[in-house]
């Protein structure tokens, strides 16, 4: 069997499921998509030859999108079907919102089965380098510093990284830094950009494939430990910037909070906070 004659016999099924889970007989999908009923019947055993048009008009009559007949994926669920539908009325928030409740409620196992790979999020200034080393150190794990790892696939700094590629440049080097680091260790502490929640898709694989626990300060500490660390451009010339911060932290609240765990390091020693991390690790159960 070729190709062609392999996709035209899957095109052919997955209209009769369709039809068939539609309740309507081949008479109705004749009558309502203007196509003949002999045509359909040729269609649906694999001995069809559909032009484009005639297909969208099929489809319509289905209340399937074209997509779904096209596919190559034996997808024939018409559950599926209406389910793609919804999320296609959804504006770009909302579906953001769907994908992420189904990502947390079907896709990522359960936290007791991601606790090998431990994904510290936040903010610059929360603790997540001082914190994932400590903690590294005593669950004798790698403590891996993503944007490092970007410099090293990029092979110039973060700076650089901007100046040549750009934010798309930067997402791409640290997705697939990320997807190397997750092939290739079974267990570490990872310490992420405060922006990698802005980016869906990398997000997603980090909370479906880490135990992830979001640092999070006030954000007078976030901007005084940053200051400590001997970086002044925070202030340099903004005069805004704790503003700035306050605004990106409100922002970014509702997708930090996707984390497994959080952990307030506000008024706590490193001590402390490392100790509060290993427990929300050692407590994880499944759902």
């Amino acid at each position: 069997m070729n190709a062609d004659t392999a996709f035209l016999r899957l095109l052919g099924e997955r209209v009769r499921r369709l039809r068939a889970g539609s309740g309507r007989s081949r008479r109705t999908l004749a009558a309502t998509s203007g196509l003949s009923e002999r045509y359909i019947a040729q269609l649906e055993t694999g001995r069809g030859n559909v032009s484009v048009l005639l297909l969208r008009r099929l489809a319509h009559a289905l209340d399937v999108p074209v997509q779904l007949l096209l596919t190559d994926e034996p997808v024939d669920s018409q559950d599926f079907a209406h389910a793609a539908d919804l999320l296609r009325q959804l504006d770009p928030g909302r579906l953001a919102a769907a994908r992420a409740l189904l990502a947390q409620r079907f896709a990522a196992p359960p936290p007791v089965e991601r606790r090998g790979r431990l994904a510290l999020i936040g903010l610059r200034g929360a603790g997540k380098t001082t914190l994932g080393t400590a903690a590294a150190a005593r669950l004798d794990v790698p403590f891996i510093e993503l944007d490092r790892q970007v410099e090293t696939a990029a092979g110039v700094p973060l700076s650089a990284i901007f100046e040549l590629y750009g934010q798309e440049g930067y997402r791409h080097y640290e997705r697939a830094s990320l997807e190397r680091l997750l092939d290739e260790h079974e267990r570490f502490v990872i310490a992420t950009g405060g922006s990698i929640v802005a980016d869906a898709a990398t997000f997603e694989v980090l909370l479906a494939r880490c135990f992830t626990v979001w640092l999070r300060a006030s954000p007078d500490e976030h901007m005084e430990r940053v200051i400590a660390q001997g970086d002044l451009r925070p202030m340099a010339g903004n005069t805004e910037a704790m503003a700035d911060l306050r605004r990106i932290l409100a922002e970014r609240d509702a997708l930090y909070r996707r984390a497994d765990v959080t952990i307030s390091t506000s008024g706590r020693s490193v001590a402390e906070s490392t100790q509060a991390l290993l427990n929300a690790l050692a407590n994880a159960s499944p759902e």
